[in-house]
């Protein structure tokens, strides 16, 4: 699916036709820059690799100045491949937000936020043991019993337990693109997205 890697501004409301308050999220989507190209001739699948805000050349190591010089770029911090571009695309091509002009809906992938190590309640929802009375004032939160069985003697794989949470990978699908702002690169879509302001995303098609 065609698609271009942006910033996540934050989010606001607009008012719809109907006069409902409608929460949206603001994108600055691109501009990219074409530093590959792939075929399926020579890498065994067709894709383009865009390239994403500008990256000071002494944090750039040799190899990677050496490809976006073959691309006739500067150097870019982020890097992503997309599929199904209906245009021909050359290197040092610019792709601006305007692919999404004729585009109702689009999937959005960010990083959710990261929310360190948390136990079985806020984690997974537990509503724990019971009241802290008859003398079990210590496990209140705690999650109970994780397989007191005598054969097997273990404990199951994908048990809810404590753990990390957030910073994950999440992909949410057919958010409605509200408005495109190609003067300043802004794309405009219906809902949230995961991440914090100022994360990167990749918007698809």
């Amino acid at each position: 699916m065609p698609g271009l890697i942006g910033k996540k501004i934050g989010m606001t409301s607009v008012f719809s036709a109907e006069g409902k308050n409608v929460p949206c999220t603001v994108i600055e989507c691109g501009p990219c820059v074409v530093t590959q190209v792939k075929s399926v001739e020579k890498d065994g699948y067709d894709a383009v690799q865009l390239g994403f805000q500008e990256a000071k050349e002494k944090n750039t190591s040799k190899p990677m100045k050496g490809h976006f010089d073959k691309a006739g770029t500067t150097p870019k911090r982020h890097l992503a491949e997309f599929k199904g571009f209906e245009q021909s695309l050359n290197l040092g091509d610019t792709v601006t937000v305007e692919i999404f002009n004729d585009t109702k809906f689009v999937d959005v992938v960010g990083t959710s936020k990261g929310h360190g190590f948390q136990g079985v309640m806020k984690r997974h929802g537990f509503s724990g043991v019971g009241e802290t009375t008859h003398g079990q004032d210590d496990r209140a939160r705690k999650p109970g019993s994780i397989g007191a069985c005598s054969y097997p003697a273990k404990v199951f794989k994908g048990m809810r337990m404590g753990g990390q949470m957030g910073n994950e990978r999440v992909t949410t699908q057919n958010l409605r693109v509200l408005k495109v702002i190609p003067e300043k690169n802004l794309l405009i879509i219906k809902g949230s997205v995961a991440g914090c302001k100022g994360s990167i995303v990749l918007i698809k098609e």
